[in-house]
Order: C-alpha cells, then sequence, then structure tokens
C-alpha cells in the first residue's frame, strides 16, 4: 500500500481524504493538488520490479532516487511534484500539472543535467497517466491531452540559464488510454509507457524538458539510458561490452580477443547492433596444441 502522501508546497490533503468537503466549486482545487495515491495504489509494486533488458544501461531512473531528483518547474505554480512512499518506505517521485482551465498554458519541468556516459544515442521511457478531456466539466476548449518533451546538450551543468527556444523538440507524447473520473471512483489504472530516442548525440551530457501546454499530466516515472552489447566469448574470442552506434540502422564491427591458450591467424569480428545484439560473426580462434575447446576455454588435454 501506499502511506501520506503531501506536496512539497504544504498543499492540503487531497480530495479522497476522509472529511474532504467535495462540490463542483472546489473542481479548481482538485486541478491543482491531484495526487496520484489512487493510480499508484494499483501499481507501485508493478512499476518498480518490472526489470530493465541486461542491455540497458540507465543514465537515470527516477523510481530509484533516493533523495531529491533536483528538477526545477517554472512557473513555479505550473508542475509540482508530489512526495509518496511505498510499502518499504522508500519515496517515489512524480510530477502533476492539471491546468486545464485557463488559456496559453506554457509549463516547463527541467530535469537535472545527465551524462551521456560516453554514448552518442539515448532512449527515454515515460510512464504517465493523462485525463480525458471530454470528461472535464467545464475543461473544454482549454484542456489539452498532450504534452511535448524537449533536450539540451551540454557539456557543462549550465541548464538553469538555457532559454526555452535552445531546447529541441523530441517529440509530442499522447496517452494511448486517458482516465475519467469513472476510473478514480474504480480505481482502474490507466498507464501509458512510451519510448523515444535521440541522436547523435555530440556532449558529454544533456537535459530533458517537459512542456504542458494545459493537459491534466501524471508524469509517474523517466527512465533514460542507452543500450550496448554485453561481453560475450563466440567461437573462442571475447567481444568486451560495447556501446551501440548513434544510427539506429548502424552496425559497429568489434575485433574479439582469442581467449588464453587459443590463437588465430586473423582476429574475429562481430558486428553489434543498434538495438544491443551481437550479428554477423566473422572468423574464430583455434586452441593451441594440447588444449581443447570445453565451455569456450581452452583447457589441457589429459
Amino acid at each position: 500500500m501506499l502511506h501520506a502522501a503531501s506536496t512539497k508546497s504544504g498543499a492540503p490533503l487531497p480530495w479522497f481524504y476522509p472529511g474532504y468537503s467535495w462540490s463542483f466549486g472546489t473542481w479548481r482545487g482538485f486541478c491543482s493538488h491531484l495526487t496520484l495515491w489512487i493510480w499508484l495504489f494499483t501499481c507501485t509494486n508493478i512499476i518498480r520490479t518490472n526489470a530493465s533488458p541486461s542491455n540497458d544501461v540507465n543514465l537515470l531512473d527516477s523510481r530509484s532516487v533516493m533523495g531529491d531528483l533536483g528538477w526545477i518547474a517554472y512557473p513555479k505554480n505550473g508542475w509540482e511534484e508530489i512526495g509518496e512512499v511505498d510499502e518499504n518506505y522508500a519515496p517515489i517521485h512524480t510530477y502533476q500539472v492539471c491546468k486545464v482551465m485557463d488559456q496559453n498554458q506554457n509549463n516547463w519541468l527541467v530535469t537535472s543535467w545527465i551524462s551521456n556516459e560516453g554514448a552518442s544515442r539515448i532512449f527515454i521511457e515515460l510512464k504517465f497517466t493523462l485525463r480525458d478531456c471530454n470528461s472535464l466539466p467545464g475543461g473544454l476548449g482549454t484542456c489539452k491531452e498532450t504534452f511535448n518533451v524537449y533536450y539540451f546538450q551540454s557539456n557543462e551543468k549550465d541548464g538553469r540559464n538555457i532559454r526555452e527556444n535552445q531546447y529541441v523538440k523530441i517529440d509530442t507524447i499522447a496517452a494511448d488510454e486517458s482516465f475519467t473520473e469513472l476510473d478514480l471512483g474504480d480505481r482502474v489504472m490507466k498507464l501509458n509507457t512510451e519510448v523515444r530516442d535521440v541522436g547523435p548525440l555530440t556532449k558529454k551530457g544533456f537535459y530533458l524538458a517537459f512542456q504542458d501546454v494545459g493537459a491534466c499530466i501524471a508524469l509517474v516515472s523517466v527512465r533514460v539510458y542507452y543500450k550496448k552489447c554485453t561481453s560475450v566469448v563466440r567461437n573462442l574470442a571475447l567481444f568486451p561490452d560495447t556501446i551501440t552506434g548513434a544510427d539506429s540502422s548502424q552496425l559497429l564491427e568489434v575485433s574479439g580477443k582469442c581467449v588464453n591458450y587459443s590463437v588465430t591467424d586473423e582476429s574475429p569480428k562481430m558486428h553489434c547492433s543498434a538495438e544491443g545484439e551481437w550479428l554477423v560473426p566473422i572468423g574464430k580462434c583455434m586452441c593451441q596444441e594440447g588444449y581443447e575447446e570445453k565451455n569456450n576455454t581452452c583447457q589441457r588435454r589429459t
């Protein structure tokens, strides 16, 4: 189960707590302080236990950060961080915004600087919920059902001075499933997952930014990662961990090193795909005289 939630700004208790007086007159308060308690009650354990593929290397996973994420929202009354803990009292970082009644919304949420660790192509996995505009009383015409994702490359942690027009747009994100008030009452989870990739990266790191233009969004988790081909022994040759290339169709040629007590006339090669898979092996190593191949090694004959 989840335990008591509170906003960083000390917002009032959310609408589902005992004693909360509900009326349509309190709708703005509901929009401003909508929490994820009901949704996360359903999905927190699922979110935390989803394992990443072995060839994914996380650069950021908001689910695993114990302290402050260090993200900045502007204007300050836009995106709001909701602090919650799971059944193990581990923090859950979520951000929400629900300014659906006002025109011309432009709310930004900017991450801290993220090192790319030498990767030239990265992936961004977003898990979020989004309110169905048709289910909002009075919100039609101003309510949106999308948000935008941007990035800015930088060698230094200078992102707090970046202007909006310096960010490069990655995509407009829409929900496959949006939720309604009936879903809230039934505690039905409508969690969306979207993945986008960015490349080629040419600097040491980058910032991500999320722009709200008038939607009711809860950003449940953000995971940023790159892919690698994991070290492997093939044909008695060791191929090291290799970061994938910048292009989605690129195959990187990698030379292997013969294992102990093996030799070759020409270095074996394999190709690392953009998805982190080893493909197209060429050549092989052979055990030296007096040794035989066992379990990808060369062992002395007995």
